[in-house]
Parts: structure tokens; sequence; C-alpha cells
């Protein structure tokens, strides 16, 4: 079970499924999602991001403890995925745009160390 700060439980099923360090992992679940796998997610995820948002706020991104990191990889996979419900009908692909899999992106694979380049 992924950990969450406390008041989060709610979302620790998300966060199993969704949830992972790196921008390349994060990618690798949204290209296997289905357009319920994104409507679940957006559903779920969406009446809380306030609350998220509020606590992510409240703290630095390289002195976050594992919950916490859990909660922002949670809250990057929410950003990540919501276009795919909201835009592209929940089609894991992006329309009329080139293959996802062919972006790699050079720091994707690197947990964020909160230095922002």
């Amino acid at each position: 079970m992924t950990t969450l700060p406390t008041g989060f439980e709610d979302l620790a099923a998300l966060a199993a499924q969704w949830a992972r360090p790196t921008e390349r992992a994060r990618s690798e679940i949204r290209w296997i999602a289905s357009a319920k796998d994104f409507a679940a997610f957006y559903d779920a995820f969406m009446p809380r991001l306030p609350q998220v948002l509020d606590y992510l706020a409240g703290g630095e991104l390289g002195a976050m403890d594992e919950a916490a990191q859990n909660l922002f990889a949670l809250a990057a996979a929410f950003a990540e995925a919501s276009p795919h419900h909201e835009l592209y009908g929940g089609s894991a692909e992006v329309p009329h745009s080139f293959a996802a899999r062919r972006f790699v992106p050079g720091h994707g694979d690197q947990p964020s160390d909160g230095a922002w380049r």
C-alpha cells in the first residue's frame, strides 16, 4: 500500500495505481490506461484537488517525507492524466499527435530533487 499523509487515506488506492516517482513511470501507467481508468481517477481525485494542493503548498519539494512525496506523485499523475479524460475522450493517445512513446524526456527517469531547471 502506498503511504499518504494523514487525511488522504481515501486516495491510497489511486496512489497505488497511479503514483510513480518519475515522469517516465507515470507515462507508462497512462499509456495502458482505459477511458474507464481515466474517468475513475478524475472523478475520485478532482474533488480532493484543492486539499491536495493546499497540503503540498505547505512544504518544500526537496524536503518532503515519503508520504508527501507519494501525494506529490499522485498530483503529478493527475495533472498528466486529466487531459485524457477532459480533452481526449478517454484515449491514452493524444489525437492528431505523434506517438507518446516516442517522446523520451531527458529527465523522465529521475525523481525531482526539488531544483527546477
